[in-house]
């Protein structure tokens, strides 16, 4: 009895030595915190294994994250799969076609971006831009000729319209002098002429009356403007008048013209051939109406494709511009040390009784061994 008795003794003693040492051991990964001093001296083993190494498993973690786990290569492979990339395609298109079928105008989904006043805004950067245009193109070619400066196709194309303008300008006054207004406007014509030739005038009143005047006068004027010699001699004055025009200088137009009236011209027929209101206060699903197929089937695809190659082309300077293992080592050294504990305990806390168990087994069995060392050789 006395060696049984001795022998269990030591086996407890052993086990609890074992089973308190493993779970001491267990606890110092991650305790103390910090270092503990005594008269001074800092205490062995404080602060625990995992405090006090963080640093270095934060650098360690962040070069074994780079290097082996998230690296250019499989991010690489990861783009190039047919399943991600359909999973993009399907991401965009959906994310776009929110925003294609939106009720919101144009300057409401401007607004949003912190674009306000969009109209005015729009209207100054277009007069200006018409200002800028303006004077890079006359700047020059103010000291040049009109014939110098405007296109030959353009110059070609006014001599070929000038006998079709003449014509134009006869038929006008043609179909006038054959209306009622301009048998009155002629009518008071022919009065003005014979009131300016004085007694002659009066005494050829006497005479003849101002409707039958009229009468002669009128078919005359009509068979003198239908005459093609008529319109020949126009169209001979007309090109003699675009010639003269042709040789001013750009910068004598202008001053006849003036600047502003130029420039207010411009801005005038531009603005109104922009429909840019009409655009701001249509909504988005209005405006790409006739381009949703387009959008959603060629082009975010050519897109996603495109964004594939660029980082396919690009990652490496992505990852070295992003400092990866730099953000890891932060965010590990950020990391709370408690919560580590909670987590690796929650995930482990089987195993670490296990070891403690085996601890208390192995010192049990120690024991033993000394109880029976101590009784044979004592």
């Amino acid at each position: 009895m006395n060696l049984i008795g001795m022998l269990l003794f030591m086996a407890v003693i052993g086990a609890v030595i074992g089973g308190v040492t493993n779970h001491l051991a267990i606890k110092m990964l991650f305790r103390p915190l910090k270092p503990i001093y005594l008269w001074g001296k800092r205490l062995p083993f404080t602060p625990g294994l995992i405090p006090k190494r963080r640093e270095d498993l934060a650098i360690q973690l962040g070069r074994t994250v780079v290097d082996h786990l998230l690296t250019a290569e499989g991010i690489r492979s990861k783009f190039k799969e047919p399943a991600f990339i359909k999973d993009m395609e399907a991401w965009a298109k959906s994310e776009v076609s929110v925003v294609l079928n939106s009720q919101k105008t144009l300057s409401e989904w401007l607004e949003g971006f912190g674009v306000s006043e969009a109209e005015e805004k729009l209207k100054e950067k277009l007069n200006a831009f018409i200002e800028a245009r303006y004077e890079d193109l006359l700047g020059q070619a103010r000291s040049k000729t009109l014939g110098e400066t405007l296109p030959e196709e353009l110059l070609l194309k006014i001599d070929s319209k000038i006998p079709d303008f003449s014509a134009y300008i006869l038929n006008k006054g043609i179909s006038y002098f054959e209306s009622s207004e301009g048998r009155v406007r002629l009518s008071m014509m022919i009065q003005d002429f014979l009131e300016n030739l004085g007694s002659l005038g009066n005494m050829v009143q006497m005479f003849i009356s101002n409707d039958t005047i009229v009468n002669s006068v009128q078919p005359e004027l009509i068979k003198f403007l239908s005459h093609e010699g008529t319109q020949n001699m126009l169209t001979q004055l007309l090109d003699q008048e675009w010639d003269k025009v042709k040789g001013w200088e750009v910068g004598t137009l202008e001053e006849k013209v003036g600047r502003e009236q130029l420039l207010s011209f411009l801005k005038t027929q531009i603005n109104e051939q922009i429909p840019y209101r009409n655009w701001l206060q249509s909504s988005i699903e209005e405006l790409s109406k006739s381009y949703h197929e387009l959008i959603l089937e060629t082009l975010i695809p050519k897109a996603v494709s495109m964004v594939s190659d660029f980082i396919d082309n690009r990652i490496e300077e992505m990852m070295q511009r992003l400092h990866l293992s730099e953000i890891v080592r932060k965010q590990v050294e950020a990391f709370p040390v408690e919560r580590l504990e909670v987590i690796i305990l929650s995930i482990s806390s089987r195993e670490f009784k296990m070891i403690t168990y085996l601890g208390a087994l192995l010192g049990g069995l120690i024991g033993i061994v000394q109880g029976l060392i101590v009784y044979f050789v004592g």
